[in-house]
């Protein structure tokens, strides 16, 4: 009986790491997978809506898969929404506390968003994850070496057409 606890916490974190070992490494669902492809070939047209409604039908479809969300994040920033995309990247982080595409792309979309003192942070976390020469941190250092880009917002101003009385 004394062991029954120790046992039980032991098996607890044995199934954590088994659970969160398996997701890591598998493929989507084959649904999901053809979704996962249609997002891509939407996103590569420049059709940003349509790659967001596949990635998410394709996270109808297999919910347990997380690099959909790296993607969704992706096509939010392609769609200039990166309080969008920086929420996605979170939540692949909260899956896969490690993964090195999310710490990048969060960090990718701070600077967009002009806070590059958190995206500092998550250079750092990379450089201290997979060092100074894997591509995710080089990625993200150039981003923020270059800075946000400034936004510019554009009216177009239309008048309508005014037709003059016609005098007799």
């Amino acid at each position: 009986m004394r062991f029954a606890p120790a046992a039980a916490a032991l098996s607890l974190v044995l199934a954590t790491t088994a659970s969160v070992g398996w997701s890591a490494d598998r493929d989507p669902s084959p649904r999901a997978g053809v979704l996962i492809a249609e997002g891509r070939a939407a996103l590569e047209a420049g059709d940003t809506q349509a790659a967001i409604d596949a990635y998410e039908a394709a996270l109808a479809v297999d919910p347990g898969y997380t690099p959909i969300f790296i993607m969704l994040a992706d096509a939010a920033r392609a769609d200039q929404l990166q309080g969008k995309a920086i929420r996605y990247y979170r939540e692949a982080l909260a899956r896969e506390p490690r993964n090195l595409a999310a710490i990048a792309g969060e960090g990718a979309a701070l600077v967009e968003k002009g806070a590059i003192e958190k995206a500092r942070g998550n250079l750092a976390r990379l450089e201290s994850l997979c060092g100074e020469i894997c591509p995710e941190t080089q990625a993200l250092s150039a981003t923020i070496a270059a800075g946000p880009q400034p936004r510019m917002a554009t009216a177009e101003i239309v008048l309508p057409d005014v037709q003059e009385p016609q005098s007799n």
